[in-house]
């Protein structure tokens, strides 16, 4: 472990070449009708961390509507709940439950991210991950590109005991052979930068080494997000708060994870990771707001293009796009649109 500091609400630290990372936990109630909208109404900026769920910047329904991006790519990685997706160009999607949305902004794309209800006979819990992922100078301006991997597809190690697994949303890790390809412009492309995404759970009596990088000089990024309080071993180190911790921890080593047999808590006995790691870009970063540039002159491009172009503009009919409530997981890609049973990857 090289440093360790507890979660704070919101964005948490990263490291090159990651630029945002936000662990995401509501408990949305059923629905009620088929509006899939929430008793409440949010104030344009609901983050309050003290509440069952958060509306967002959601009126009616929580999310994120129409808002741009450029610059930078965006990784949704999810474990419950569903996503509602809709963009500039044309693309669309409902995923969830596992499934991964990967969308490279390049020169600049508008969409936005809800959370409808989409059941009525159970409530619409969510959790997952909301990932940046940076771009070097050579492609900030690349054209913008979706991917979507469905559940199915993801590669999933479970150790012998079955006290320890890991979902391989990305990388070259635990034999996952992982044919899941990301838009062919991002920094993950290069298996040379060695990007990896990993979700870890382990259960008590759970053990499970991390292989170190492939690659020399990664960032190694360790987000202790459930079980804080478990007394979790990580490298030596024994974690025991009533908040998480992020670590960051020497790639060029094996990582040790262990939790005890006798753990007992009132809330649950699982604990949860997420690892970041790949290569430094080691490039300027220049961020303000939805934009990721090297140099604030390009910022201010961005914001000038933007103002001009709207990024090709909305082609939706509601700055908070959902899908009907019965319709299931799809990815919409160029007109064409695939299943979960249908095509695993959509690329540019």
């Amino acid at each position: 472990i090289l440093s360790s500091r507890a979660l704070t609400q919101g964005p948490q630290p990263t490291q090159d070449p990651f630029l945002f990372c936000v662990y995401h936990k509501d408990h949305y109630p059923a629905a009620t009708d088929e509006t899939m909208e929430l008793p409440q109404r949010g104030n344009g900026h609901d983050f309050d961390p003290t509440a069952p769920y958060r509306m967002y910047h959601g009126d009616k329904i929580a999310g994120f509507p129409q808002h741009p991006h450029r610059g930078f790519e965006t990784i949704t990685a999810t474990i419950e709940g569903i996503v509602d997706h809709a963009d500039s160009l044309g693309n669309a999607g409902r995923y969830g439950e596992g499934d991964v949305q990967w969308m490279t902004s390049g020169k600049g794309v508008v969409h936005g991210e809800m959370f409808p209800l989409v059941h009525t006979d159970r409530p619409n819990h969510t959790r997952f991950f909301q990932i940046w992922l940076n771009l070097p100078s050579k492609n900030k301006m690349v054209d913008p590109s979706f991917a979507m991997f469905w559940a199915n597809d993801v590669p999933k190690y479970v150790s012998g005991d079955e006290k320890a697994s890991v979902t391989v949303w990305f990388g070259d890790y635990f034999g996952s052979k992982n044919k899941n390809k990301c838009p062919p412009d991002s920094w993950a492309g290069d298996p040379a930068n060695d990007v990896a995404v990993l979700h870890i759970t382990l259960q008590p009596g759970g053990r499970l080494v991390v292989p170190k990088a492939k690659a020399s000089k990664c960032n190694r990024s360790l987000y202790l997000v459930e079980g804080s309080n478990l007394g979790v071993n990580v490298a030596g180190t024994v974690l025991k708060d009533r908040v998480g911790r992020v670590l960051e921890v020497d790639s060029s080593v094996d990582l040790e994870l262990s939790l005890p047999e006798n753990v007992s808590s009132s809330d649950s006995d699982v604990v949860e990771f997420l690892l970041l790691q790949g290569k430094p870009i080691e490039e300027p970063v220049a961020q303000h707001g939805p934009f990721v540039m090297n140099t604030q002159q390009e910022i201010m491009m961005a914001f000038m293009d933007y103002q001009k172009t709207q990024f090709g503009g909305w082609p939706w009919e509601r700055d908070d796009m959902v899908f009907p409530q019965n319709k299931g997981r799809f990815a919409l890609l160029n007109g064409k649109e695939t299943t979960p049973g249908g095509s695993a990857t959509c690329n540019k």
